[in-house]
Formats: C-alpha cells, sequence, structure tokens
C-alpha cells in the first residue's frame, strides 16, 4: 500500500474507534435511543450535503425501498445495540465486540446463503467464541450481568452487519449497482426512518432528559458528522484505491484506538481476561479474513 493509503486506514480506525467513546458519553446523558437516531439523523444530514458539494444525483434506479431496508440491517439496529451496549461496556469492549462482524459473516454466509465454510473459517469462528467467553467470564466490569447483556447486544449489531453484507450483494450489487456514496445516504435515510419513531416515543415519555449538555452534543455531532459521514467517504475511497480485503484490516485497528481513547478521555482500565480475549477474537478474524492460498497445480 502506498504511504496515504496506510494514513487514511490509520485515520479511519481512529474515527471509528473514537466512536464508541462518543457513544459512552452520549448515551449516559441522552438515553440509549436518542444517541441511536441522532446519531444516524446527522450521519444523513452530513452525507447529503457532502453529496450535494460533490453534486452527485440522488439517483437509486428503483433501488431506494431495498436502500432503506439495508440502513435499517446496517445502521439502525447496530447503532441501537452499540448504544445500548455503551450503558454497561468500556468503549473498548464494544469495539472488540465490533470486529466479530466477519465472524458472524462467515457464520450467516455458511447457515443462509450457502457460502462455503473452509476449515481455517471454522477454526475461526470457534476460536472468535472462545474468545468471547473469556472477554464475558473474564472482564473487568462492575457486574457479570451487565457485561453479559452488553456482549449480547454488541453480538446483535455484528449479526447486522453480516447479514447486510450478503443482502447488499443480492440487492444491490447483483441488480446492477449503485454509487456507494448513494447507498451511504439512502442506507441513513433508512435508519432514521426506522428510529423516528422510537425517539418520538422517549423524547415524549422522557421529559426529565436535561437536553442542554454541550459535552454530550458535541459526542453526539461528532459520532454523527464525522464517525459516520466523514468515515463513509474514507471507506468507500480506501475500496477503490486498495480493495475490500485490505480495507477490511481497518477491523484489526479499531480495539487498540478505542482503548486508548477510552483510557485517555475517560479513564477506562482493561484486565487480563479483556486482552487475551482481544487476541483471539482479532487471530480469529485474520484467520476469516485472509484470503485462502491457493495449491499451484
Amino acid at each position: 500500500m502506498r504511504t496515504v493509503d496506510c494514513v487514511r486506514l490509520l485515520l479511519l480506525a481512529a474515527i471509528w474507534g473514537a466512536s464508541f467513546l462518543f457513544m459512552k458519553v452520549a448515551v449516559p446523558a441522552f438515553g440509549s435511543v436518542n444517541t441511536a437516531f441522532l446519531r444516524v439523523f446527522f450521519g444523513f444530514i452530513g452525507l447529503a450535503a457532502i453529496l450535494l458539494f460533490y453534486r452527485s444525483l440522488f439517483s437509486f434506479r428503483g433501488k431506494l425501498p431495498a436502500v432503506l431496508q439495508l440502513g435499517v440491517i446496517n445502521s439502525g439496529l447496530p447503532f441501537l445495540m452499540y448504544c445500548i451496549a455503551a450503558r454497561w461496556l468500556p468503549a473498548g469492549y464494544s469495539a472488540v465486540f465490533n470486529a466479530t462482524a466477519p465472524m458472524m459473516g462467515a457464520l450467516i454466509g455458511a447457515v443462509f446463503f450457502k457460502e462455503t465454510l473452509t476449515i481455517k473459517k471454522l477454526s475461526g469462528i470457534v476460536l472468535g467464541l472462545v474468545g468471547i467467553i473469556i472477554i464475558s467470564s473474564l472482564g473487568s466490569t462492575d457486574s457479570m450481568h451487565n457485561l453479559l447483556k452488553g456482549t449480547l447486544a454488541c453480538l446483535v449489531a455484528t449479526g447486522c452487519y453480516g447479514l447486510a453484507g450478503f443482502l447488499t450483494k443480492r440487492w444491490i450489487t447483483e441488480q446492477g449497482g449503485l454509487d456507494p456514496r448513494t447507498v451511504a445516504f439512502g442506507s441513513q435515510a433508512g435508519a432514521t426512518l426506522f428510529l423516528l419513531p422510537f425517539f418520538g416515543w422517549t423524547f415524549a415519555s422522557e421529559p426529565q432528559i436535561d437536553w442542554l449538555q454541550p459535552y454530550a452534543w458535541g459526542s453526539i455531532i461528532a459520532v454523527g458528522l464525522l464517525c459516520t459521514a466523514v468515515a463513509y467517504i474514507l471507506y468507500f475511497k480506501l475500496i477503490a484505491d486498495i480493495g475490500p480485503l485490505k480495507t477490511l484490516t481497518v477491523t484489526f485497528l479499531i480495539p487498540p484506538f478505542a482503548c486508548l481513547w477510552g483510557y485517555l478521555a475517560l479513564g477506562e482500565k482493561i484486565g487480563e481476561g479483556f486482552i487475551v480475549g482481544a487476541c483471539a477474537i482479532c487471530f480469529a478474524v485474520w484467520l476469516i479474513a485472509s484470503p485462502d492460498r491457493r495449491i499451484k497445480k
């Protein structure tokens, strides 16, 4: 990779690692549902502004319903799950569980989409599950019950990511494709519409929320504009320049950045169980994401 591509990859990892910190700050102030909605809303606004700046056409070529549904699966539900997890888990924990997305994708592909599950990928899935069990049983949080609830929320999110990859291929790529920026914009629109009723209900039923909290608003705007809108542009630029496989290595880089930001900003600490489990998960992701060696005949 060129130096500029390495810099972009590190920058993307740093930005996405910071998203877990921003959610950790915003959720106690505004609540999980409100934070998830405001994230996708500001992401939608940011991507709309970017498309207008580049004078891109808002043309979905008959695929708008599919793109909106993908927004629910790939953004709305996962972001809500991570905001729920932020009530109980340190930022670094959520980031490590986020790295299980390729593992969940391999498992979902084998079960529902007739994808070949090689011995290497199966080993990665098993090792990833072992890592999750280690973190869930030995991780250093205040409550084991909360740790398990947060873990489950994160795995629901990564399951959505794994499913969305196959649905994107079936609904978008195999049907003629779309500009990635248009897909990103439409997906945030779908996520916003999905979370809007939940936001309206919590807004009306929880009047005790103090909305005049500048740090929380700063985190909301940052996670929406920076970690969603700007990060999407970086992500799709990397895919175009270095390919999807190398871009996927960002998964390995997000947890260290998330742990670093959590330590610097919130004073979060990690235990030995977390380190062992995180290493197991990262190695599992490598087993699943790395290409299989072809035997030369």
